[in-house]
């Protein structure tokens, strides 16, 4: 009989584990970024490539950070969101367009209904999403006053989590 029993245990252990996991949101993947400053960059801006984007010049505000591109059917499904979120003026929304062409990535935009972002830079080689851990697109991010991520997203913005995680944070941020 004892020798049934340590795999039992070993078995009883995985299944606890694996219960564990399956409750885990794979969009919640811990970002080593969260409470450190927001990598600094400087890229053309999509709208004007002879000016520069660049997070220090958000500093002292709240604001948002969406990366996209004009390849991602997810960025799609987020766009009406943002959009909404863009009219609802709460917080300022940025834009880094990774590792597409400027002519595909206006395009996007102008087909998608509009654009809701302030800024928007060209990441054409990816080394700022490189900085950022992008795992892929869309991501975003929430950065405080001081320029620290306060809050990582990965995958689309929902309404949900928009109106559940978001901007409950954003407003505590903001009242800071």
């Amino acid at each position: 009989m004892k020798r049934f029993l340590l795999p039992l245990g070993i078995f009883f252990v995985l299944v606890g584990f694996l219960a564990v996991g399956l409750r885990l949101d794979p969009r919640e993947v811990p970002s080593p970024l969260i409470d450190k400053p927001a990598p600094q960059f400087s890229l053309p801006r999509l709208d004007n490539p002879q000016q520069m984007f660049s997070p220090k010049d958000m500093l002292g505000q709240v604001w948002l950070l969406n990366v996209w591109a004009s390849w991602c059917s997810a960025c799609r499904e987020e766009h009406p969101v943002l959009l909404e979120l863009t009219k609802s003026g709460v917080v300022p929304l940025y834009g880094i367009d990774y590792k597409d062409t400027r002519e595909e990535a206006q395009q996007w935009l102008k087909d998608g209904g509009g654009d809701p972002y302030r800024a928007t830079g060209m990441d054409i080689s990816g080394r700022v999403g490189i900085d950022y851990g992008v795992y892929g697109v869309p991501e975003t991010y929430l950065i405080d006053k001081a320029g620290i991520i306060r809050y990582k997203r990965i995958g689309p913005v929902t309404i949900e989590v928009l109106r559940d995680k978001m901007l409950p944070l954003i407003r505590e941020l903001q009242a800071k």
